[in-house]
């Protein structure tokens, strides 16, 4: 591995462990830079932009721990730091890894522990740096993901359905990503300044529905409704075809004038919304009998998209699935895997009757369940419950222990979920409680409790 651009900054007031860590790293290839107080530190770090420190805890001016809350506070993206401490300060390193830093040395360094730690802090950092631009992605500009025809195609229109203020009825499978296709539509309009409100229709009860889409008016105070929330933005209603028929009445209204009453009000609410729907039923059927009005329907359906179920478009899910493990790793702090080619190859013959959901849901499972860098074949066989005969995996994507009483499955999860961090941690369960979040004395009652041998 060249290392040769891998820059540590060593930060000890001790000549003889600067000098010694020094010499160990340099003999690895790395390039060293050393800083014996704060002070110097400080500077060090701004000049020599280190991918990597090595921090004592107790300097003559200022702590490590005061020093690396600076650096925290000064950048979005600090690089990993490692602190270094004494025996009578293991829990001040334990606070600083609750406070950012990525691992902690105990004095007297171990050398081989040492470079071990520094290997996997630096893949860790280059890892953080390489997403950064997907973080900032996932919250400013949601995109569909994909480089099929059938993806490209579905972009393109939307991006020229964008232009104008046009109501787009989105259809499909359950989970094929009708919001998502929807936010991009969105994101690439003129509303895209406003907001973005969805609403899942079925999840209004019948009652409420009037006051949910209109907004009441009580005692001088206004409670607005989804409408206004609305507007200047864009409205997605989500499953169109559970709405009441009360409501269709007067959504056909207020979208055909712009304009509606609050529930208990006497002045009409001008909004100016783009409202968009979605339906994974065929919305004809429901119009044919009865249950949807069809003025509603050919208002809302001036656009059909169709968005294809995954399997009609496998070639993108090697493309998904290395986005969703990016996205777990940088919202949810999973350890970073990827899939082998033979796993990939399974998971682009299998049947998804789920869609992009049942993926996003799979390479959840296999992250915080899965141990090693790699995702085998065999581990994706097991988590599918499937055996594989034709190249189609034919089963639900159900773990075994979803099928126990629900204590058990908990157990079943809490030990699984503590024995992958206890492995990831070394060991320590100083470091576990600092990565679960779990009082110490806690968590070696629930260790013993699930039979986890410290």
């Amino acid at each position: 591995m060249n290392v040769n651009t891998t820059r540590i900054l060593v930060v000890d007031d001790e000549p003889d462990i600067r000098r010694l860590v020094c010499e160990i790293l340099q003999d690895e290839g790395y390039e060293v830079a050393m800083a014996e107080n704060a002070s110097a530190a400080r500077d060090l770090k701004k000049s020599y932009h280190p991918s990597l420190i090595l921090l004592d805890i107790w300097m003559p001016d200022a702590d490590g721990i005061t020093l690396l809350k600076e650096w925290v506070a000064e950048d979005s993206i600090l690089c990993p730091v490692i602190m270094m401490s004494g025996h009578g300060s293991v829990e001040a390193a334990v606070e600083a890894t609750r406070l950012g830093a990525y691992d902690f040395l105990e004095k007297p360094l171990s050398m081989a522990k040492l470079l071990l730690i520094v290997e996997r802090a630096l893949e860790a950092g280059s890892l953080q740096v390489e997403n950064a631009g997907l973080r900032r992605q996932l919250v400013a500009d949601i995109e569909p993901v994909g480089k099929s025809a059938a993806v490209f195609r579905i972009k393109d229109q939307l991006k020229r359905l964008a232009q104008h203020d046009t109501r787009v009825l989105f259809c499909g499978e359950a989970g094929v990503g009708k919001e998502l296709y929807a936010r991009y539509l969105h994101n690439n309009s003129a509303y895209k300044n406003g907001p973005f409100v969805d609403i899942a229709v079925g999840s209004i009860s019948p009652e409420n529905s009037t006051v949910e889409f209109f907004g009441k008016e009580s005692q001088g105070r206004i409670y607005p409704g989804l409408l206004e929330r609305a507007h200047k933005g864009t409205l997605l209603l989500s499953e169109i075809g559970g709405m009441d028929k009360e409501t269709q009445l007067r959504l056909l209204s207020a979208l055909e004038s712009s304009s509606f009453l609050r529930v208990g009000g006497s002045e009409a609410v001008q909004v100016d919304v783009r409202v968009v729907a979605s339906t994974r039923i065929v919305l004809d059927e429901e119009v044919r009998s009865g249950r949807f009005r069809q003025d509603l329907y050919y208002l809302l359906n001036e656009v059909t998209l169709i968005i294809p179920p995954l399997r009609e478009h496998s070639e993108d899910v090697p493309g998904l699935l290395s986005f969703y493990v990016d996205y777990f790793v940088n919202h949810d702090k999973l350890s970073f895997r990827k899939f082998s080619m033979a796993a990939q190859n399974l998971l682009r013959n299998y049947s998804w009757m789920g869609n992009v959901r049942e993926l996003k849901n799979l390479v959840q499972r296999l992250m915080i369940l899965g141990v090693g860098e790699e995702i085998e074949l065999d581990e994706v066989k097991s988590a599918l419950g499937a055996v594989v005969g034709d190249g189609l995996a034919s089963t639900s994507l159900v773990p075994e222990f979803f099928n126990l009483p629900l204590k058990d499955a908990r157990d079943h999860f809490e030990k699984a979920y503590l024995e992958y961090h206890f492995e990831r941690t070394g060991g320590s369960v100083a470091k576990l409680s600092a990565a679960v979040g779990m009082e110490r004395t806690h968590l070696y009652r629930k260790l013993h409790s699930l039979n986890i041998k410290l």
